[in-house]
């Protein structure tokens, strides 16, 4: 009883927790036009289904397990057996006015294990509620770098359109003239229509992630404008580091561990060990509207105050039923410790499938960042050239000196090596961070984020 209701005040703590940090986000929001990372973690952790899921397995738990312990508690019940109408004869049953009994378990080793079966449960709705909390977590955290990324990605994809519009403009001018052929204008062109192409691409997938985050944190459509400032640098982490168990992990081998335990409890109903109760009854009888002291010796009067107390012994000798529910509770202590198996199974192979793709996603990364800053170079050196010329006058076999055209598509190379290496280094960031959740170091990175 006690853990049920603290269960239900933490609900409420965390309902209302989750509305002033909704208040304060919003508030913010507009105040600055900008919501953090952090915010947006926490909103998402207390309004994810599956985390609201996971509290109500936890309280479920709790008041399974008070229910198994209270069987040792003495539960008491009162009623009333006046009759309705006048009785005739001896009807075999005492006429109370009301009556009242106490019962117990005083020992039964089932009972036992059934308890700490239940205290097991507690702990596997633990571990699954943090196990949703860390997912939820990773959720946001995603989309939230990913919008960031998108949003830096539209900047450099406008510009490229301008220095596209630029370029057809150049290249109408030296057609018209006659340097250059038509075919210059018509591959300016079909440059300029494909970073329009990009560009939409990109407002859709800006708006399919803020539709995501709309849903993760419950924050109004366009309203979080991601803060890159808030995003703490995801460690580069390896399958070489020591792993911890994760809690999605932790939770079902508690549950197989419970399940087993039950099964433990079932098949000791077979061992015919004693399981002692105890009882208290206390009966208030009348005389009204019967005749039930006629039938009683005259000198001793039909006793009003009537109490009775005991203990009951009970010994399984023979229980088809028993038998067949411990073989059941068996299979299902079997079935969960495989599942357990089966899960840190596929654990282990998404961290030895993440580690692998992180390798070729470091070597990626690090392949863009150095085209763009090739690029980067090259913008700066064309940039030089018109300025100044290349230096070469007249010499016979000179190199031709730079086109005003040149510049521009300098400029729109350098701005898609940029994009290239905003995504590579996305998928890494994203690869990093399941991996982290992998190794079981996820709350490493949420502790990281909080204290930002």
């Amino acid at each position: 009883m006690t853990l049920c209701m603290q269960a239900r005040n933490k609900s409420r703590s965390r309902g209302a927790q989750a509305l002033v940090c909704l208040l304060l986000a919003v508030a913010s929001s507009r105040a600055t036009g900008q919501v953090s990372l952090t915010t947006v973690v926490e909103l998402a952790q207390q309004k994810s289904t599956q985390v609201r899921l996971a509290e109500a397995d936890v309280q479920k738990a709790a008041s399974e397990a008070a229910q198994a312990h209270d069987a040792f508690i003495p539960s008491v019940s009162f009623g009333s057996g006046l009759p309705a109408l006048p009785e005739i004869g001896f009807t075999g049953s005492l006429p109370s006015i009301w009556d009242g009994t106490v019962q117990s378990y005083v020992f039964s080793m089932p009972q036992f294990r059934y308890i700490q079966a239940a205290r097991a449960g507690i702990k596997a709705a633990q571990s699954q509620l943090k196990d949703a909390r860390e997912q939820a977590a990773l959720d946001a955290s995603s989309a939230y770098i990913e919008l960031d990324t998108v949003d830096s990605e539209l900047e450099a994809a406008h510009a490229q359109e301008q220095d596209a519009a630029r370029l057809i403009e150049i290249e109408q001018q030296r057609t018209e003239a006659g340097v250059d052929p038509y075919s210059e204008l018509l591959q300016a062109k079909l440059t300029a229509a494909e970073i329009r192409l990009h560009r939409l691409h990109l407002e859709t997938r800006t708006a399919t992630l803020a539709k995501q985050l709309e849903v993760l944190t419950g924050l109004p459509v366009g309203s979080i404008r991601p803060d890159h400032a808030s995003i703490p640098e995801i460690p580069s982490v390896t399958a070489d580091e020591t792993p911890v168990t994760m809690p999605g992990i932790e939770s079902s081998e508690q549950i197989a561990h419970s399940r087993e335990l039950v099964a433990k409890g079932d098949r000791e109903h077979l061992w015919l060990l004693p399981e002692v109760g105890f009882g208290l009854q206390y009966n208030r009888n009348t005389t009204l509207l019967n005749n039930i002291e006629s039938y009683f010796n005259p000198a001793k009067p039909f006793p009003a105050n009537n109490l009775s107390t005991g203990f009951s012994i009970k010994v399984p000798l023979f229980d088809p039923g028993l038998h067949a529910k411990a073989k059941e509770s068996a299979a299902e202590a079997l079935r969960a410790k495989v599942e357990a198996e089966q899960a840190r199974k596929q654990n282990d192979i998404q961290v030895a499938t993440l580690t692998s793709t992180l390798r070729e996603l470091d070597a990626e990364a690090e392949v863009a960042s150095l085209k763009q800053q090739l690029a980067s170079e090259q913008l700066k050196a064309v940039t030089t050239e018109l300025k100044v010329g290349n230096g070469a006058d007249n010499e016979p076999n000179a190199p031709a000196q730079l086109s005003p055209e040149a510049e521009q598509k300098a400029r729109i190379d350098e701005r898609q090596k940029y994009q290239d290496a905003l995504e590579a280094g996305l998928g890494l960031d994203k690869a990093r961070l399941n991996l982290l959740r992998a190794l079981g170091h996820m709350q490493d990175w949420l502790n990281e984020l909080h204290a930002k």
